[in-house]
């Protein structure tokens, strides 16, 4: 294999490695963000609870608060019982009176109901809490882990661009400038080998002469049938 061929192979590994980084660092910060995620849902979660409390307490205070309006109104028909002889009078009283002692009764029921609402809320809520703080915990030993492997994925992509630089400085620019063109398209297969007489980026059987030209020509020779660069696989087992 002639010296540019060799270069253009290992540019073309170079670049396969920096293309490989990005769903490295993809892959890790899923992970984080699947642990951000569960710790705002978590969080969300507070929130509604205490927010289904707050709507119980207030519909308990109204209930009190009709509660005791309604004992007013009862000793107020008391008092009126006591000083009215008038018997059609006295039935009206007294069936305001009914309907005020059921709604009294109705009141403490749902006085009672909403408490234990808010009994189980408040105990749903401190679990939440207890939650939420555990996935907290966990989202910054991620983090810290994730932190981590991104500083080492920085170093590796650090000396790949380190690498790519000085070998780009050694080549000819001609053979770069044709490389690039067809990287535009072919992406990180603009570079192939052969195999059993096979282009490996478009995998169409080459003629024999081509074949030829791939194994002995001291030329760049591309795939008359893709357009991709061309090599033979020193290791390849015929």
């Amino acid at each position: 294999m002639n010296k540019y061929l060799n270069q253009l192979v290992e540019l073309s590994e170079i670049n396969k490695e920096i293309d490989a980084f990005e769903p490295r660092v993809q892959t890790i910060q899923k992970t984080l963000n699947v642990a951000l995620e569960k710790a705002k849902n978590a969080n969300a979660d507070i929130e509604l609870l205490a927010e289904e409390i707050k709507d119980s307490k207030l519909k308990k205070m109204k209930n009190e608060a009709l509660l005791a309006e309604l004992s007013d109104k009862l000793k107020s028909i008391s008092k009126k019982t006591a000083s009215i002889k008038n018997e059609k009078e006295v039935k009206a009283l007294q069936l305001e009176e009914d309907i005020a002692k059921e709604q009294c009764d109705f009141a403490n029921e749902e006085i009672t109901r909403l408490e234990k609402i808010i009994d189980l809320k408040e105990s749903e809520k401190v679990k939440a809490k207890e939650v939420h703080l555990e996935l907290q915990k966990a989202v910054e030993e991620i983090s810290v882990s994730v932190g981590a492997e991104r500083d080492a994925i920085d170093v590796e992509i650090a000396e790949a661009y380190a690498k790519k630089e000085e070998l780009v400085g050694k080549m000819s620019q001609r053979i770069l400038s044709f490389y690039e063109k067809i990287r535009k398209w072919a992406h990180n297969s603009a570079v192939v080998p052969v195999k059993k007489q096979a282009c490996y980026g478009c995998f169409m059987r080459i003629n024999d002469k081509t074949n030829a030209l791939v194994v002995q020509s001291e030329d760049i020779i591309t795939c008359p049938h893709c357009g991709r660069i061309l090599y033979r696989e020193t290791t390849e087992v015929a």
